[in-house]
Formats: C-alpha cells, structure tokens, sequence
C-alpha cells in the first residue's frame, strides 16, 4: 500500500523559504512511471497543484509559481521534497503530497497546514 506523509515546519514569516518532505512508503519513488506531486489547498478555494518530480528525477512547475519553486528528491531516504522561496500571506494553505501513475492520482497524505505570517 502506498503511503505518503508530509512534514515541515507549520509557520513560516513572510519573504523567507517554505520547506517541506514527502515521505513514500510501499514504493519506491523511482518506479517506473511514477510522478511524485505537490498541491496546495488555500481555505474555501480549490486544490492548485504546485508541481512535481518523476521517477527519473525530472521536474514540473506550474507557470504561475515555476520562479519560486523548487522540487528535489532524495532516493536514499525515499522522499521527496518542496521548497517554496520569498512566500507571502497568499502562501498560507494546507499542502499535500500525491502519487500519479500515467494519468491515475492515488491517495494523497494527510496534508500540513503552513501559516505565513509574521
């Protein structure tokens, strides 16, 4: 079974570098096909996906945050990590780690909200 657990730290102050890690259990996070996937959820709004990183280490970024954001993996400790640079209050969001093969997201983890406030 796949599981994934995201950690870091709750509260971060503005203009300074959001980091979080994915922990992968059940899988290894170079399976073939495999994508690994940040999201973000701001409260009342819709999931905004952040990016990823697959199975061979190649990365994605959406356009809108691709100049503040960077994904790296470590595969020794089978994780993947965010890091997410001069946040803002518009930061502020639960964010979640998710699986994808091909097209099929499997279960997201638990999420961690991060608070950007001063």
């Amino acid at each position: 079974q796949v599981q994934l657990q995201e950690s870091g730290p709750g509260l971060v102050k503005p203009s300074q570098t959001l980091s979080l890690t994915c922990t992968v259990s059940g899988i290894s996070i170079t399976s073939d096909y495999y994508y690994w996937n940040w999201i973000r959820q701001p409260r009342g709004q819709g999931p905004e996906w952040i990016g990823a990183i697959d199975y061979s280490g190649d990365t994605y970024y959406s356009p809108s945050l691709k100049n503040r954001t960077s994904i790296s993996r470590d595969t020794s400790m089978n994780q993947f990590s965010l890091q997410l640079k001069t946040v803002s209050p518009e930061d502020t969001a639960v964010y979640f780690c998710a699986p994808q093969y091909g097209s099929y997201f499997g279960s997201w983890g638990q999420g961690t909200q991060v608070t950007v406030s001063s």
